[in-house]
């Protein structure tokens, strides 16, 4: 653990009090939230809904509703903030909606400094292809070692653990990596969506301890608010032991859905062709 700064600044609306109609205001945005879950969920059931694809199904790429999950999440998280905002007594006047975005910014200069320097480093970086070539070289390796597929989900795991060090963007490494991957494993019987997961697995836990990740600038610049001397060095190895940690809770989490058959999602099993 890093002790605070003594002469830390906190600000004014920083771990103050909550009155009762700013209480009130977070049940009634949570109440506006379950509503408009409810009122989706209702949408997507019946089997003739427009949100579904024309075959029917709601997980392909075809259906409306995952054309439109960008704008969903955008309505959902912002509709429940102005809501909040409105009923808190925040949001009085129009200018005031501006005003908090306005205010929000005022803590991203420094980020956006930060984000002119490192953007360099990435390109250089990227320009090299060093990342590609250990991505192909070890997928590669991966294949040639013909293990059980339990134990290939676990290399694959390992893999994607070691390359997200460099290569932190999810959809850079799924492009390299799944023409590799995706078809040797349905070659020894495992599905697609198994793939997906393990390697979700890797990216997702790993990801805050590279400096390569494309938010590790926001990060440290946050940590500062609070350690002036937080850097690089100081968050990789203060998130050390969680991202350890979160790879094997998650590691265990899909085994054990894996030996008791839970499904994945929708459509989605665990063995190739689909019994």
């Amino acid at each position: 653990m890093y002790p605070l700064d003594e002469n830390l600044e906190i600000e004014n609306d920083v771990n103050t009090e909550i009155s009762s109609r700013e209480n009130k205001a977070f049940y009634f945005a949570s109440f506006v939230l379950l509503l408009m879950t409810v009122g989706l969920v209702l949408a997507l059931l019946p089997e003739d809904s427009l949100l579904r694809a024309p075959d029917g199904t709601l997980a392909s790429f075809k259906a409306p509703i995952m054309q439109s999950i960008v704008a969903l999440i955008f309505i959902f998280t912002g509709g429940v903030g102005v809501v909040y905002g409105v009923a808190s007594g925040k949001f009085k006047l129009p200018k005031d909606f501006t005003k908090s975005m306005e205010d929000m910014t005022h803590t991203l200069v420094q980020l956006v400094v930060f984000y002119f320097f490192a953007a360099q480093f990435l390109y250089a970086f990227n320009a090299s292809q060093i990342g590609s070539l250990l991505a192909v070289s070890g997928a590669e390796f991966l294949r040639s070692l013909a293990l059980p597929p339990q134990l290939t989900i676990f290399g694959i795991i390992f893999f994607v653990a070691l390359l997200n060090l460099i290569i932190t963007s999810a959809s850079a490494k799924w492009a390299i990596l799944a023409p590799i991957f995706i078809p040797m494993l349905m070659g020894v019987g495992i599905s697609p969506e198994l793939t997906q997961a393990s390697f979700r697995i890797s990216d997702n836990a790993v990801n805050v301890v590279t400096p390569m990740f494309a938010f590790y600038p926001l990060i440290i610049t946050y940590c500062q608010k609070y350690v002036k001397e937080s850097g690089i060095g100081t968050l990789s190895s203060m998130m050390l032991p969680y991202t350890v940690a979160l790879l094997i809770v998650l590691t265990v989490v899909l085994y054990g859905m894996w030996f008791l058959d839970i499904p994945l999602g929708l459509q989605a099993d665990y063995l190739y062709p689909r019994p």
